[in-house]
């Protein structure tokens, strides 16, 4: 059997590449891939790098790491996986844009026949918006502030919401206030047309922001002091609360009195155990030290997809074969205005 999988190169252009399908190493599950989602925000700013500044010696890697399938086998450990079984996968080691993935078993989660395959590959980027939420801490009747409306950014307010905090979003793409908008986030400020610096204050008022979450990628000191103007401030007179970054943004700020006693604060991809090949092949962490693990991250999003709680069918924006999906990249790269999730169909 041979397998299409999606590569880059060095000059950071995206297309197909075919291989025999690799043999499984132990713990490691055959997923025959229906659909996979595609990231506006890392996969797109490394296409963007490349071609930026173009390396002529690096070969083509693979691409994607977000989809789901049906199990067609399995090597060594399970761990409760099945032949025949639904399920999302994520990892750039292998939940690869292809029509057939090779993936450690914990990082696979099964998944149930309410939930499509389309909407299951959002359980990678779920669960990196889940670990920033956690990182976060929101706390019912707080409010905070999303900067970017992208996927995680959507994810991260829906999340944030089923908290029981509230939050007012800061977006430029109107596209994106549209597809936010279906996804019951209400309260967003378009930073092309309005202040929100006001618009934050006067939705928070009269206590200020407890907590903001920064899930966009760029230059954001300008964001990140705009983002200080908007929290709660103690009585003598220094801004408080917490500052998240899981967006690929940068920022620069002086300690001290300049910025208060903020906790800036950083979240990192989809939890616990990702990048570790002890974990991901397997291995699990102590349940009584190690709460929320990638897998159980995952696990969480398909539940609240499957309980209509949590909603992403709104941010696919464009549905394309594997085939396309050089094209695809073009439209993510070009027109990020006008696409959002980009899904890819598989034929086998």
């Amino acid at each position: 059997m041979k397998r299409i999988y999606a590569a880059i190169t060095g000059s950071g252009e995206v297309t197909n590449i075919e291989q025999e399908i690799p043999e499984l190493k132990e713990s490691e599950a055959l997923i025959k891939v229906h659909a996979s989602l595609i990231s506006p925000g890392t996969e797109m700013s490394g296409v963007k790098s490349l071609r930026e500044k173009p390396d002529p010696e690096m070969k083509p890697r693979n691409f994607g790491y977000a989809n789901a399938g049906e199990i067609i086998d399995i090597k060594g450990d399970a761990k409760g996986l099945k032949k025949g079984m639904r399920v999302a996968a994520m990892g750039g080691g292998g939940a690869w844009h292809a029509n057939y993935a090779c993936v450690p078993v914990n990082l696979i989660v099964p998944i149930p026949d309410s939930v499509s395959y389309e909407d299951a590959a959002y359980a990678c980027l779920g669960a990196t918006s889940l670990q920033a939420v956690r990182r976060t801490e929101p706390q019912l009747g707080e409010y905070g502030i999303i900067l970017g409306l992208g996927i995680v950014g959507n994810l991260a307010s829906q999340l944030c919401q089923l908290s029981g905090s509230r939050v007012v979003g800061w977006e430029g793409f109107s596209s994106r206030i549209d597809i936010a908008a279906k996804c019951n986030i209400h309260n967003v400020a378009n930073f092309r047309e309005t202040d929100t610096v006001e618009a934050a204050k006067k939705f928070c008022s009269p206590y200020g922001a407890d907590f903001a979450i920064m899930a966009f990628g760029g230059k954001a000191t300008d964001a990140f002091n705009n983002t200080m103007k908007c929290m709660k401030v103690s009585e003598d007179g220094h801004a408080m609360g917490r500052i998240t970054l899981v967006g690929g943004c940068e920022i620069t700020m002086s300690g001290g009195a300049a910025s208060g006693n903020i906790d800036v604060r950083a979240a990192s991809r989809t939890g616990a155990g990702y990048h570790d090949p002890a974990y991901e092949y397997g291995k699990d962490y102590p349940a009584a030290f190690v709460q929320f693990t990638t897998q159980r991250n995952l696990r969480e999003i398909i539940m609240l997809i499957s309980e209509k709680r949590l909603i992403v069918n709104p941010m696919t924006t464009h549905r394309m074969p594997l085939e396309d999906v050089g094209k695809a990249a073009e439209l993510l790269v070009n027109s990020p205005d006008k696409a959002l999730g980009i899904v890819l169909q598989m034929s086998h």
